[in-house]
């Protein structure tokens, strides 16, 4: 009499993945290749894959665009902001007083008036508009485009309208928090609910003598708007806010172009500008940079690092790889505790170890850089890559290339090369020369063809 056993739900969870690698190789087979070799580097593949999306999953420094919130109602546009940095991991401490945001505008819509407890560099990157700053004595309005970077100092109320017809507007924002670190607060005057005008939170009979105004007229002037930050606007009003703007670029106050800046190196792969604070003064007191970087379809830009500053890079259009070299991070999860134990002992040790870092990133993502931090951006999906960085700590930063015909090694003895390498120095040198192009080249796919 024959006995049938149950079988073991692990034994079929294996046989069935298995199966399933053992499909997906037969499809891609040539003939003439032994098939359990096939089967062994397919299995590496799906391996490789796996482990690839666990280190982009576990990655402290990649923020995916769904991070950002938006904390208030808006028919026509939108405000999101980014979680704060220290919320994802401790190794971005050195950063934990800084926000980003990005603010969406829909055609002719204005936002209402108010400030912000901490200090915010707005980056064009899409569309026209204007912004009111408003003083105790004073008041300034100025035209933006893309490309103007402009720099809004605490407790100044503003006020900014898209005036285009057709296409949205968009501005990238980054925020020093004032008080406490990471903690920003705008503060509006008008409004009912989400946002509540700052004036309810002040009693009646006060509100009544700083206004020498009646009551019911003032529930009335801070009940009436329920439509959001963002309101859609006539083509009068637009055309009369917008009528006494300024359109200097460079003053001391007002916005400037980083895109009819001259770059600050490019080649027939990419482009790169970059408004640093010794030439800018309004970014001087913040010690922060700010950056466009364009990567042609296909290219890349060579590896480098920062020297003393740390960047937030943010997608605005294309698709991009990245690959960034970090002594700090090491591989979590499950599985990885006695590596990640063994790792520690090693550092104890005094040995020296690099956890590659790598990642996709898309419109709306946001990368943390670390200074010092090796990286390589790819533009990938067919298309051109563009940039936004801010700079932290900027002052006197620079980038040091570590490949290509301007790489930092050229300013290297020979027999420091040879000694470092253990190779000969006039070889050291044939490698680090081989590529005669500087700062951006093809990319691996490119190159290929």
């Amino acid at each position: 009499m024959a006995i049938f056993t149950k079988p073991k739900p692990l034994f079929l969870f294996f046989l069935i993945l298995s199966l399933v690698i053992a499909s997906q190789c037969d499809d891609q087979n040539p003939q003439g290749q032994d098939p359990q070799e096939k089967f062994q580097e397919c299995q590496q593949h799906c391996e490789r894959q796996q482990e690839g999306e666990q280190e982009e999953s576990n990655n402290p420094y990649l923020f995916e665009s769904q991070r950002f919130k938006s904390p208030f109602r808006a028919s026509h546009g939108d405000f999101r902001i980014l979680e704060k940095f220290t919320q994802r991991s401790q190794l971005l401490q050195g950063i934990e007083k800084i926000r980003v945001a990005v603010l969406e505008l829909e055609p002719q819509t204005f936002v209402v008036p108010h400030y912000c407890d901490g200090e915010i560099i707005f980056v064009v990157v899409r569309g026209q508009g204007t912004i009111s700053i408003a003083e105790q004595d004073d008041k300034n309005s100025f035209n933006l485009e893309k490309g103007d970077v402009f720099r809004v100092p605490a407790g100044l109320i503003i006020y900014l309208i898209n005036r285009d017809k057709k296409e949205k507007f968009f501005v990238y924002g980054l925020a020093k928090s004032s008080n406490a670190p990471g903690q920003l607060h705008e503060y509006f005057s008008a409004g009912a609910e989400n946002p509540e005008s700052f004036y309810r939170a002040f009693s009646s009979d006060i509100l009544e003598s700083a206004f020498n105004t009646q009551r019911d007229r003032l529930e009335r002037l801070f009940e009436l708007q329920k439509q959001g930050i963002v309101i859609k606007a006539s083509e009068e009003q637009i055309r009369a806010i917008s009528e006494h703007a300024s359109q200097t670029k460079g003053k001391t106050l007002g916005p400037f172009n980083l895109l009819k800046e001259r770059p600050l190196f490019e080649s027939k792969f990419g482009q790169f500008f970059e408004a640093s604070p010794a030439r800018f003064e309004q970014l001087r007191d913040l010690d922060a940079a700010v950056g466009f970087m364009n990567i042609n379809q296909g290219g890349m830009v060579l590896p480098y690092y920062n020297t003393r500053s740390t960047r937030l890079v943010m997608v605005v259009e294309g698709n991009a790889q990245f690959e960034m070299a970090c002594p700090h991070f090491g591989r979590q999860g499950r599985g990885q505790e006695h590596r990640g134990k063994r790792r520690e002992q090693e550092q104890e040790e005094g040995d020296v170890h690099y956890q590659k870092v790598r990642g996709n990133l898309k419109v709306g993502d946001v990368l943390v850089i670390p200074a010092g931090h090796p990286i390589t951006f790819i533009a990938t999906g067919g298309s051109n890559l563009r940039q936004v960085g801010f700079g932290i700590n900027a002052q006197n930063n620079k980038k040091n290339f570590l490949a290509g015909k301007h790489n930092i090694w050229r300013n290297i003895d020979r027999e420091v090369k040879e000694l470092s390498f253990n190779m000969a120095g006039r070889e050291v040198e044939e490698i680090f020369q081989k590529q005669d192009e500087s700062y951006f080249v093809a990319g691996p796919e490119h190159r290929q063809q």
